[in-house]
């Protein structure tokens, strides 16, 4: 190579480099809510878009704290919880249903204008995650029903009346992870963490349709859905994976390594990124097509920043970084603006 191509190769190798130093980081954290006082983990959020306000769910305060969604200032604390872990708000009737484990294996609703609870559903053993159908306003909730101890249900509750109406029978395993409805209300994709499967339910018979095997990983937590594309998103814990799924034909389209203790994931469908939020940092990923995807940043949150909730009406990812297993940990919500 010629000493001039040499020196103009050099030279273009820097420009990228500085191009690439100068390239706004994907996530850029903007405010800070310490939480002094708070011990062990928090878990799921809710929201309340209209009414500015942000819910998440305290395990050992056994409390649901409410923020200001725009400034991120605590502004209430409901109490009276057994192991508050999952929940929805309602708008049409300003409450909030929540899943409560631990001893209570419950679901309870929250009058939202008093801050109280005002009934509960008692279930079987087991009662964690839940998910919302805002077609048909039923909630389906995680909880016992094998007797052999290999097997679990989801009870559904009808939002509205505040009853519950039937069950889906037979989930293979004791227990389960995180859930995503389709816009149609027909199908419920579950991450079957007992199996190391995602299963469909269809939620017009009650009854689970497929099952379709991950490859050789364990624990899938977090889960998100690509309906135009036909994907489905989930992440495991051993190992730490990001893996795509055709809805199509149950197949794996691609793997690539995120972050680990992941619990939560969004999908940005105006910039196509998908956030995975875990310990110490947010893994962030871009698709490039449905068949194509990019680790492009790990951004770094805080210890046991697992739970999170992306408002894309904001353009905010907002994080709860936890305190089990670390006494010196810093309980704090992290705020962090999508760039």
């Amino acid at each position: 190579m010629q000493p001039s191509m040499k020196i103009c190769t050099l030279i273009f190798a820097l420009c990228v480099i500085a191009l690439k130093a100068q390239e706004k980081p994907p996530l850029k954290l903007i405010a800070t809510t310490p939480m002094p006082g708070f011990t062990g983990d928090f878990d799921h959020f809710g929201l309340d878009l209209k009414g500015n306000r942000l819910f998440l769910a305290s395990e050992n305060q056994k409390s649901v704290e409410v923020f200001d969604l725009r400034t991120g200032q605590r502004i209430h604390s409901i109490g009276g919880f057994g192991q508050p872990l999952m929940m929805a708000f309602l708008p049409e009737s300003n409450r909030l249903i929540v899943t409560d484990g631990g001893d209570t294996d419950a679901v309870e609703l929250v009058d939202c204008e008093k801050y109280k609870i005002i009934d509960a559903i008692k279930l079987g053993p087991g009662v964690d995650h839940g998910v919302y159908n805002p077609l048909n306003k039923y909630f389906y909730v995680e909880n016992g029903g094998g007797p052999d101890g290999k097997s679990h249900v989801l009870t559904i509750i009808d939002t509205q009346s505040f009853t519950r109406v039937g069950e889906v029978p037979g989930l293979p395993g004791n227990s389960h992870e995180g859930m995503v409805i389709d816009r149609e209300g027909k199908r419920l994709y579950v991450n079957l963490t007992g199996t190391d499967e995602v299963g469909v339910i269809d939620l017009e018979t009650r009854q689970l349709i497929a099952r379709w095997p991950l490859p050789d990983v364990h624990v899938a937590h977090a889960i998100a859905l690509d309906e135009p594309n036909h994907r489905l998103f989930t992440a495991t814990r051993k190992p730490p994976q990001f893996i795509v799924l055709d809805i199509d034909t149950g197949k794996v389209v691609t793997t690539l390594p995120c972050v680990g203790v992941n619990s939560d994931m969004s999908f940005d469908f105006a910039r196509k990124r998908i956030y995975v939020t875990g310990s110490e940092t947010a893994s962030v990923f871009v698709q490039r097509d449905a068949d194509h995807y990019v680790h492009i940043a790990e951004v770094p949150t805080a210890y046991r920043a697992k739970s999170s909730i992306f408002v894309p009406e904001l353009n905010r990812l907002y994080i709860a970084a936890s305190g089990k297993g670390r006494p010196d940990a810093k309980l704090q919500l992290l705020i962090y603006e999508v760039q």
